[in-house]
């Protein structure tokens, strides 16, 4: 799966692709977009962009899991040096320290995650104040150059400026 990211000028425009993308099997819920109004997308019935695709959520989600769960490690490695202790302890406090810190960095890098703007969408923060809507569409890696093509013949003037490489399936 390739998240697109394109600029188009205005609403009309947005809602064009929208349809065209729509009649071509693309659902709803891969495509995104973020409009400096959120009243703009109400009144073309565009679907808005949610947190997962504004915010940072997800790679903090996954450095949270990689810190935490290296961290639980270490804890575990240190607690079985400990004289005494250490051996009565054994593998399995490595293990469950290492899976608590996982869970732990899981459970609190979310609320870190959703505030801190993402990274693509930042890129065209003073595209989407001047009025330009940010269209990101999810698609098949197979049907991106199509898609982007189907893009292009409907709106001349939008540019797919980056693609993501690998869009998690659930967002």
């Amino acid at each position: 799966m390739r998240r697109l990211y394109f600029l188009l000028p205005d609403a009309h425009s947005a809602s064009a692709v929208t349809e065209r993308l729509l009649v071509t099997r693309i659902p709803e819920r891969k495509i995104h977009v973020i409009a400096a109004h959120d009243q703009v997308l109400v009144d073309h019935h565009l679907p808005r962009a949610n947190l997962l695709q504004e915010t940072d959520v997800l790679p903090a989600v996954e450095r949270g899991v990689a810190v935490g769960g290296i961290t639980g490690v270490l804890a575990g490695v240190a607690a079985i040096a400990l004289p005494g202790v250490g051996l009565g302890l054994g593998a399995g406090a490595v293990l469950l320290t290492g899976l608590a810190g996982a869970g732990f960095g899981a459970a609190v890098a979310p609320m870190l995650g959703i505030s801190v703007p993402n990274s693509q969408v930042e890129t065209f923060r003073d595209a989407i104040e001047r009025g330009e809507l940010l269209m990101m569409v999810d698609v098949d890696k197979e049907r991106e150059a199509e898609i982007g093509k189907l893009i292009r013949n409907i709106c001349p003037q939008a540019n797919i400026a980056a693609t993501e490489p690998h869009v998690p399936p659930f967002p």
